[in-house]
């Protein structure tokens, strides 16, 4: 217990240091270039025609509480987690999406930032592209577009001083979860190492580029989304729950997971000269948040459910403008029936960048990192 009220006074003190700094100097490093899923797009998936509604976010009530409150591309009500780490680090949001610039831009582009997340894609490249989205943008592409940008680029030295920020893995244990006919089902622990060793070659191949700083973001306690809360309480297919009402069985992938993802960047920072990282474990973040549901800085009061969307759990329907939105967004941890809050991805994101604590990220926070 001492251990958790020790991280309980950490964050009270980082948000109060990050209010004071924030917006006061110029950017901590060159730039930011970010990969991955729909927890870090900032608009890529409007770009791309055969992209199913599902898989986008151009449309109410995404973006109600964005400057402008209208929607971007992001799956939030507000920020995501990509701009509010940006922020901390002294820029103003995530650098913009790879699709919305033209060929004649990206070179410049290059010196500050860009984003190739695309929601709905995973570490298989089957991942989101099939019966979920029809069509996103693979990890395998996003590595390759960075790589073929770099190339042509040619300033190493100023990618190995910015910044690379992962989050990706999710919809891969997503869809293991949600299609009984999943190949995962019929060997879970093949299947996990298969995400690993996809991991280990994109992280060589971003390495191979330049790229010497990376913030990995894992997958979170997924079974305690509002989506899969309805399948794991569905009265016709009850499924078994953890001690949070959450499913049970996507939270063990989760857990299973983290550990070999830890341990593969462990190997690969001794060999590989000069790589850092800094991992998140969202695991203990969101079990951190279960047990201290308020601060001087936040209070989330629901817990399980949608903001956006309808049904049990917010999530039976989903988050369009016909949607029931909640009056407070600040008091719930989910937006819609995957993806967190903009509150809720504010604190992660500074537990990111400041937790000295060791309890949410390792072996360094994204500032240690991004100082080296």
């Amino acid at each position: 217990m001492a251990s958790w009220g020790g991280a309980l006074v950490f964050v009270v003190l980082c948000f109060t240091v990050e209010l004071a700094t924030q917006g006061t100097a110029e950017p901590l490093l060159p730039a930011v270039f970010v990969f991955g899923d729909s927890m870090v797009d900032v608009g890529n998936n409007n770009f791309i025609e055969k992209c199913n509604i599902s898989c986008k976010a151009n449309y109410p009530h995404f973006g109600v509480d964005y400057p402008g409150h209208a929607p971007t591309g992001r799956f939030s009500n507000g920020y995501n987690m990509a701009d509010r780490l940006a922020q901390l680090l002294q820029f103003d949001e995530s650098p913009p999406p790879f699709l919305s610039l033209s060929n004649a831009s990206l070179a410049t582009r290059m010196s500050t930032g860009i984003n190739f997340a695309s929601g709905g894609s995973g570490l298989l490249d089957a991942t989101g592209n099939g019966r979920v989205c029809t069509q996103v943008i693979s990890l395998t592409e996003q590595v390759g577009s960075f790589k073929k940008l770099a190339r042509m680029w040619g300033h190493a030295d100023l990618i190995s001083r910015s910044l690379i920020l992962i989050n990706t893995g999710n919809n891969d244990l997503f869809e293991c979860t949600d299609f009984p006919d999943h190949n995962c089902h019929r060997n879970d622990t093949e299947f996990l190492q298969g995400l690993v060793a996809s991991y280990t070659r994109f992280l060589k191949d971003l390495y191979g580029a330049g790229a010497k700083k990376f913030s990995v973001v894992s997958p979170s306690l997924l079974g305690c989304c509002p989506s899969q809360r309805l399948i794991a309480h569905d009265p016709k297919n009850p499924r078994d729950v953890d001690e949070h009402g959450c499913f049970a069985a996507a939270n063990d992938l989760s857990r299973r997971l983290y550990p070999m993802i830890a341990s593969m960047l462990q190997d690969l920072s001794l060999e590989l000269p000069g790589m850092n990282y800094s991992l998140v474990d969202s695991i203990k973040m969101v079990e951190w948040l279960f047990n201290n549901t308020a601060t001087p800085s936040y209070n989330f009061t629901v817990l399980d459910s949608a903001c956006c969307g309808g049904g049990p759990f917010g999530a039976y329907y989903g988050c369009d403008s016909s949607a029931p939105l909640c009056r407070d967004r600040s008091n719930h941890l989910f937006w819609d029936d995957y993806h967190p809050t903009d509150a809720a991805t504010g604190v992660a994101a500074k537990l990111m960048f400041g937790d000295t604590t060791g309890l949410f990220v390792h072996p360094i926070n994204v500032k240690q990192l991004v100082q080296l």
